[in-house]
């Protein structure tokens, strides 16, 4: 069994070593394809293996095509939408993610942006505090829950929103549970971003949604590029001048977005949420563990694909 490990943003090297030594313990050979710049360098490099180990890269239909033995995806992270589950399905190829790996390391970014944000991005003006602030967490996951258990440090009130999540689970974490996603907007001086990009939230947050939330509000978006509507806000926000965003994806709009809301918006350069040390090691290692369970015992836990 080959598996190789698909990254054009490397994991860090004691990732690697992490992996190979799973790998290598049960008796796979592991190949590396990192930094590659073409997409016929990744196609090559999937001809002949059983299993692969992506971050951020696109596995579609001509890679699954190409990869004439290939058994098993795993996405090192919770987002899985860089891989065609369609294609992956008709091949008969199972798609894994590693759902909680990286969510202390995005969740920790987010507190940092919205500590960031409330102190006018550190502009030497006078801020506000997030002590008494309400918090809305939109999509009570993996994350989320992370966002929630250092928020409670701050001294926030927290309010969630996810039609997934049992309102009785969230109201046992001290989180209050909220009916609809219009009610966590009004509801809320800050709501953290934490939906995946399916064909029901994309370009979802808008300037109607936005326009519920109280004076001074902040959005934080560490989610996806495509659930935000980029146009729509900075429409919005030019016409609301006491509102915030800070997001861990850059937008498509990004130079309009600074000039025109010059102290009131920030984008990271690249996203950021799971680039610390040991979120690659977490990710990177689970993604490790599930392939070698699955090739060896069938274990198709965190399948996302049927």
């Amino acid at each position: 069994m080959k598996v190789l490990i698909a990254t054009d943003k490397p994991f860090a090297k004691s990732a690697v070593d992490g992996i190979r030594q799973e790998v290598e313990a049960a008796g796979f050979e592991l190949a590396l394809l990192e930094k590659y710049t073409e997409k016929q360098q990744l196609l090559d490099a999937v001809a002949d293996v059983d299993a692969i180990i992506i971050r951020s890269d696109i596995v579609d239909a001509d890679v699954i095509a190409a990869a004439k033995n290939l058994k098993i995806v795993v996405r090192a992270g919770a987002g899985y939408d860089n891989v065609d589950l369609e294609a992956a399905t008709a091949a008969g190829v199972c798609v894994m993610n590693t759902p909680g790996q990286n969510a202390n390391a995005v969740a920790e970014l987010v507190m940092g942006l919205l500590v960031y944000a409330v102190r006018n991005l550190y502009n030497g003006t006078s801020g506000t505090e997030l002590l008494g602030k309400k918090l809305g967490i939109h999509a009570y996951g993996n994350v989320g829950r992370n966002v929630a258990r250092i928020a409670k440090g701050f001294g926030m009130e927290l309010y969630a929103f996810d039609p997934f999540c049992p309102a009785e689970v969230i109201q046992s974490e001290g989180v209050k549970p909220l009916a609809t996603v219009e009610e966590l907007y009004k509801t809320c001086d800050i709501v953290s971003l934490h939906i995946p990009a399916t064909a029901e939230t994309k370009q979802s947050i808008n300037a109607k949604l936005l326009g519920l939330m109280p004076k001074g509000g902040i959005l934080a978006n560490s989610a996806r590029k495509e659930v935000i509507n980029e146009a729509e806000i900075l429409e919005f926000m030019q016409a609301r001048p006491d509102f915030k965003y800070v997001t861990d994806i850059m937008p498509g709009n990004h130079a309009d977005m600074a000039e025109k809301l010059a102290g009131r918006y920030f984008s990271t350069p690249k996203k950021m949420g799971a680039q610390t040390s040991e979120a690659n090691n977490n990710a990177g290692i689970a993604a490790a563990k599930q392939i070698v369970d699955f090739i060896k015992n069938g274990n198709a836990q965190f399948k996302v694909n049927k």
